[in-house]
């Protein structure tokens, strides 16, 4: 019998930078953020982040139904969407707790108003209430309850994607396309509804599992066809880039991430062709061998997301406060999440691998009491 598929070490390490960056990207003060994706296209983080779930999601969805069976991979995802609900509550009560301190600590920062603290102490009965049904979700935490509902979805997308990728990806873009209307049906005390509109996002969800179930083969990527195709994400990569730098004056409005705009899903697929290219030329590889704490960061994705929600706002409160140059504060801090963030993923990998353990003492333990007993 063959053994179950081993995870991808380009999709780790994507995700242990991606999970870095996500961190960084909500310090203030971050100087390494302005060399980010965000600064140089219409797409940034969690769009990647988002695609590797849906990629890594099917691998796993796929190997243990070969594996084991299909009851027992939809039975892991169920359990996957509690596991992530569970994360949410634990964010949740993070931000609060984050919120609580600003306050008592009289640290100006815009952070505290989106919390949810302010809103607790007012409201303790409903604001609970409120984030135990989704309608109301702190900062940081607003990407986590999506991931729930495509937790739940994959034991049906992924055997769709799987026989039938054209109706998968036909009837995920039907939904894209109607995803502000259908917004209005979630649960939210916001007027502008969830943070990420789960019914746009989920195209990009669904993309990923394509990419994992039906991928492009060496073949095209090498041919004629595949370098136009290189060609033309070049060019759209560098025009974005150009408008970016150049041309644009103002700040993309929200809800174009919020509802996953056109230009944003364009952007992404140019760039995610690009780092394609880069996986099928051993380039990345290489770089991930050479950088395995990150590797592991992205082994341990859902640990680290929740703790770096507390390192980005611990951070940024510390850049707030310290004195001397800006940079050199944004700096320092930046180099200090990015150590928070390896550390992290080193305990929680040592501690899933401690209680992953036999314990064969524990039993001999055990048998030694009961014979000194008969004894």
């Amino acid at each position: 019998m063959n053994s179950p598929v081993r995870r991808s070490l380009e999709i780790d390490f994507l995700r242990g930078v991606v999970l870095i960056v996500i961190a960084l990207d909500h310090i203030q003060g971050s100087v390494l953020s302005r060399f980010m994706l965000h600064n140089y296209a219409y797409c940034d983080a969690a769009e990647v982040f988002v695609f590797l779930g849906g990629y890594a999601s099917a691998a796993a969805y796929t190997n243990v139904a070969t594996y084991r069976s299909e009851h027992a991979a939809k039975r892991r995802f169920l359990l996957r969407a509690w596991e992530i609900y569970r994360a949410y509550l634990l964010t949740a009560a993070l931000m609060l707790l984050a919120g609580a301190s600003l306050m008592l600590w009289h640290v100006d920062s815009p952070v505290l108003g989106e919390t949810g603290w302010t809103d607790l102490l007012h409201h303790p009965v409903g604001s609970l209430l409120g984030i135990f049904t989704l309608r109301h979700q702190p900062f940081l935490s607003a990407v986590l309850p999506m991931y729930t509902l495509f937790a739940l979805c994959v034991p049906l997308s992924v055997p769709l994607a799987n026989r039938r990728p054209a109706v998968a990806l036909g009837l995920s873009l039907a939904v894209w396309l109607a995803a502000a209307w259908l917004a209005r049906a979630l649960p939210s005390a916001d007027p502008g509804g969830w943070a990420f509109n789960p019914f746009a996002w989920q195209l990009m969800f669904m993309l990923g599992i394509l990419c994992r179930l039906h991928p492009v083969s060496h073949e095209f990527q090498i041919s004629k066809a595949g370098r136009w195709l290189s060609c033309a994400a070049l060019a759209v990569a560098l025009t974005f880039a150009f408008i970016k730098l150049c041309l644009e004056t103002q700040a993309t409005p929200g809800y174009m991430k919020q509802n996953l705009a056109a230009v944003r899903v364009l952007s992404f697929l140019a760039i995610a062709w690009l780092v394609a290219q880069a996986v099928r030329m051993q380039m990345l590889r290489r770089i991930a061998e050479r950088l395995p704490a990150v590797v592991t960061v992205g082994k341990q994705g859902l640990v680290c997301f929740v703790g770096g929600t507390v390192v980005s706002i611990g951070v940024d409160t510390a850049v707030r406060l310290a004195r001397g140059p800006a940079w050199l504060n944004g700096l320092a801090g930046d180099l200090l999440a990015i150590g928070t963030m390896l550390l992290l993923a080193v305990v929680a990998s040592k501690w899933k691998a401690l209680r992953a353990r036999p314990a064969p003492m524990r039993g001999a333990a055990v048998a030694v009491r009961v014979g000194r007993r008969d004894g």
